[in-house]
């Protein structure tokens, strides 16, 4: 499976996911420039975290206009992989690729910090290697990463089981106490109908690398990998 990690001006996740996904997963890899158009070779695309443009604006809203995006937008048109993570969430809503906007964090502030995430749905090739319900831990890092969308976005959402990851307490409850940064509905991430088109603003790429003491995130990795050599 060769993996394209797209760079834009201000990404600064893009070489964390290569260590991913070629230095832990052993898998092709290559770092494509916003303005290069050419990813036909590509299975998977993947959207880093940053500040792409310098969040001016607003985050993803340049980028979305980057010569790559309509290719990008085309490669999931085609049932190919798209992940965006934090600033690639981002980027993917700016884009239409999913549904919803990231807002204004609840209290204003950046927030830094390792918080507890429940996975809603593992019929996906994304999270097939987690249990339903499981309580994992992943980084976030983000400004305005208060998930938003018009109740009756929210109601498609939940009908259609495309909530893939919740922020919640450690024990699991779905609450305000599990919720850093007022996301409705606790949402930390989603897909699109077609399941092949992932945003979520944790960091999986930073809980990967045994060496850092967290690897929870690396699952949603393999779980990708795994859903490959099932479909061979």
């Amino acid at each position: 499976m060769k993996f394209g990690v797209i760079v834009f001006p201000g990404s600064n996740c893009d070489r964390d996911l290569v260590w991913v996904t070629e230095g832990l997963l052993d898998q092709p890899t290559r770092l494509v420039w916003h303005q290069d158009t050419d990813i036909a070779d590509l299975d998977v695309i993947v959207l880093p975290g940053g500040f792409s443009y310098g969040d001016y604006l607003r985050c993803g809203a340049i980028a979305r206009f980057s010569r790559v995006m309509p290719e990008v937008v085309k490669h999931a048109e085609r049932g190919k992989f798209v992940i965006g993570i934090c600033n690639g969430f981002q980027v993917l809503t700016e884009s239409g690729l999913l549904p919803g906007a990231l807002i204004r964090n609840r209290d204003l502030h950046f927030i830094c910090d390792r918080v507890p995430v429940k996975v809603e749905n593992t019929r996906l090739p994304w999270t097939s290697t987690y249990d339903p319900g499981q309580v994992i831990t992943l980084p976030i890092a983000h400004g305005e990463g208060r998930y938003y969308a018009d109740a009756d976005t929210l109601d498609e959402l939940e009908t259609n089981n495309q909530v893939v990851f919740r922020y919640c307490t450690p024990d699991g409850a779905i609450d305000a106490a599990g919720n850093p940064n007022g996301s409705l509905n606790n949402i930390a991430g989603i897909c699109n109908r077609n399941g092949n088109v992932l945003g979520l603003m944790p960091h999986p790429e930073r809980a990967s690398d045994p060496v850092l003491g967290a690897t929870d995130g690396i699952k949603l990795f393999e779980s990708l990998l795994g859903a490959a050599v099932a479909a061979v």
